[in-house]
């Protein structure tokens, strides 16, 4: 008989066990103590673990900001002037929003450097386009010159930036004239004082003029030395020129601009209070789900574990 015959006959068999070992184990069974009670199951770890997770997610939703922090009133005033040198002083510069002209600070024995900024409001497309005619004939009127203009439509709302040069004396009669075509939002004035550096450069001049007149005077006279004392004195004289016919005129931005569309309100039903609650709770549902299931799935496997090791202690027991 081979050994898969004997191993099938003795599965095959039912051995009754005798009664003395029936009375023994039975007896030993009723010595045991009694196995202590787990206060702790997976059952009520899930039922806690569930709704603590959902609530986790429903705080983390209802907490979100929703809105960002709101940003502070936009500076519609643009800064304007130029680089100064390094002897050169830059004035405060003076900002307003108020309903007047800043007053724009000038000396008439200094030479300076003034630049203006003046943001107005306009009614109307078309009013737009007739204070920019206005504001060129002002400027011409003051013995200046409109150095840019541009301007622009889209449906009712309308828009112009211009340029305008207007003589340093006049400059504050052409701020008060230009200031009464609509109503200020944004100003500002920039003084930038450029008379030590044209001191500088005068003395700088002077003492390259002496060493031309020297060189030239020499015998025999250096060619080379005379052309580039005499280039630099040009460069010289035509970088002064600039700055004093800069310093002649004041340069004024001007922006018109229609007021912008009020954003539309959108009006909300009886039912949006509902509408609102039930998406909320929506996604603290999905949050409860993707936080919950997994944590249920843990539980599951632990559980499973637990058994599974429980059976094979009984096995062993038994064999």
């Amino acid at each position: 008989m081979s050994q898969r015959d004997v191993l099938a006959e003795l599965r095959a068999a039912q051995v009754a066990a005798p009664a003395e070992v029936r009375e023994r184990v039975r007896l030993v069974v009723a010595e045991s103590p009694a196995p202590p009670r787990r206060h702790v199951t997976w059952r009520r770890a899930l039922v806690i673990a569930v709704p603590v997770a959902a609530a986790v997610a429903a705080a983390v939703v209802f907490t979100r900001p929703s809105h960002p922090h709101p940003q502070a009133a936009e500076q519609r005033a643009i800064p304007h002037g130029s680089a100064a040198a390094g002897a050169d002083k830059l004035a405060p510069t003076i900002t307003t929003r108020s309903g007047t002209p800043a007053f724009v600070p000038s000396a008439r024995n200094r030479v300076q450097v003034v630049g203006t900024t003046l943001s107005l409001r306009i009614a109307t497309a078309k009013d737009v386009s007739d204070a920019v005619k206005r504001a060129v004939q002002i400027t011409t009127s003051l013995s200046g010159y409109a150095a840019s203009v541009h301007e622009q439509t889209h449906g009712k709302f309308a828009s112009a930036n211009l340029t305008l040069k207007v003589p340093r004396a006049h400059v504050q009669q052409a701020m008060s004239r230009l200031a009464q075509l609509g109503t200020i939002t944004a100003e500002q004035v920039q003084v930038t004082d450029k008379t030590a550096g044209l001191n500088a450069t005068g003395r700088e001049i002077a003492r390259l003029q002496k060493q031309l007149a020297a060189a030239r005077a020499a015998s025999p006279p250096n060619p080379k030395q005379i052309a580039a004392l005499a280039t630099h004195i040009q460069r010289l004289q035509r970088s002064e020129a600039q700055t004093r016919l800069n310093a002649h005129y004041a340069t004024i931005k001007l922006h018109l601009a229609t007021p912008p569309a009020a954003p539309r309100k959108h009006g909300h039903g009886p039912l949006h209070g509902v509408v609102v609650a039930l998406r909320w709770l929506g996604i603290g549902a999905v949050y409860a789900l993707a936080i919950g299931v997994p944590v249920a799935i843990v539980l599951a496997l632990i559980w499973l574990a637990v058994r599974f090791i429980r059976r094979r202690r009984e096995d062993a027991l038994l064999n």
